[in-house]
């Protein structure tokens, strides 16, 4: 039986949980092929992953770097997007595979992700009324979108899509594929018996100021790219503004994303970037089917 699927699971410096996502990938029902992308790790990852099939990158390219290297490489109708502390359930792959084959107008699904005390993480993606993708851990049969750290998508169609913003390096990544995924006229649906068990946080830290310095830049990137111009344009002066009144303000969160330095970062790096991610823009809406006022008005705030 040949396979439907390649899943790539983006790995760096994950020698202490790789293994249990390699063993439950070679555990799975549906038949596949599985690529192993290496962002240079250097504390011994290399070694573990050695019997697979593995493309290693010159240097750390991010979780988004490392899915777009191999995109070129997948042959398969579906690919796979699955975070190395993740462990999918026997049945993970196929469950995925039969909703997509039975649902021929979605172009993505995503999974039921449950933390390791058992608790839900995600079964999809929500998009707020101020432009941030949000885990939601309850959710019908459709989604606005799917959480990155395991879903399964329609190869061509991701292509068609534009593939993945490689530049977002880490987060905001796959909200940005849903976006352009809904843009091009494709539905994104939620499959509860396709189970993942995932160590949140073994790669990175949450709650960190890269955490939140890749968050906060990669949603105002994400929304300069997809969503409505009044959207974007309104979420940007949001920002600056925060950031120009917190030397007055007394009640400040404690929290790096409220932390002036930080966000004066953020700034500069949406600022460098604007001209491409003008250009990128045009080319989202060119090729778009669905308006990006439609897609707002359907899902925000939902």
């Amino acid at each position: 039986m040949s396979a439907l699927s390649t899943v790539v699971v983006v790995t760096w410096r994950g020698r202490d949980h790789i293994t249990a996502c390699l063993d439950a990938l070679a555990a799975q029902k549906s038949p596949h092929r599985m690529i192993v992308v290496d962002n240079a790790s250097d504390d011994g990852t290399a070694e573990l992953i050695s019997g697979h099939e593995v493309v290693r990158l010159p240097r750390n390219r991010g979780y988004a770097g490392g899915l777009a290297a191999v995109l070129d490489l997948v042959d398969t109708p579906y690919v796979a997007w699955l975070n190395d502390d993740a462990v999918p359930d026997p049945s993970w792959l196929s469950e995925l595979e039969n909703a997509l084959e039975a649902e021929p107008d979605a172009a993505a699904a995503t999974s039921s992700i449950l933390l390791t005390d058992g608790s839900t993480q995600s079964v999809g993606v929500a998009l707020t009324s101020d432009g941030y993708g949000k885990d939601v851990v309850l959710a019908g049969r459709e989604v606005f979108g799917f959480c990155g750290g395991a879903a399964l998508l329609r190869t061509s169609e991701l292509r068609a899509a534009g593939g993945v913003p490689a530049g977002f390096f880490c987060y905001y990544e796959d909200t940005d594929t849903a976006w352009r995924l809904r843009l091009a006229g494709h539905r994104v649906i939620s499959v509860g018996p396709a189970r993942v068990r995932h160590r949140h946080g073994a790669s990175t830290r949450p709650g960190s100021p890269l955490f939140h310095r890749w968050n906060e830049r990669n949603r105002l990137l994400m929304l300069l790219r997809c969503a409505p111009a009044s959207v974007a344009v309104r979420e940007l002066a949001r920002f600056l503004v925060i950031t120009a009144l917190l030397p007055v303000r007394k009640d400040v969160p404690d929290a790096a994303n409220f932390r002036i330095g930080l966000r004066l970062r953020v700034l500069g790096e949406v600022l460098i970037r604007m001209p491409v991610t003008v250009v990128q823009r045009l080319v989202i809406g060119a090729r778009s089917k669905v308006t990006r006022q439609r897609v707002w008005r359907d899902w925000a705030g939902r």
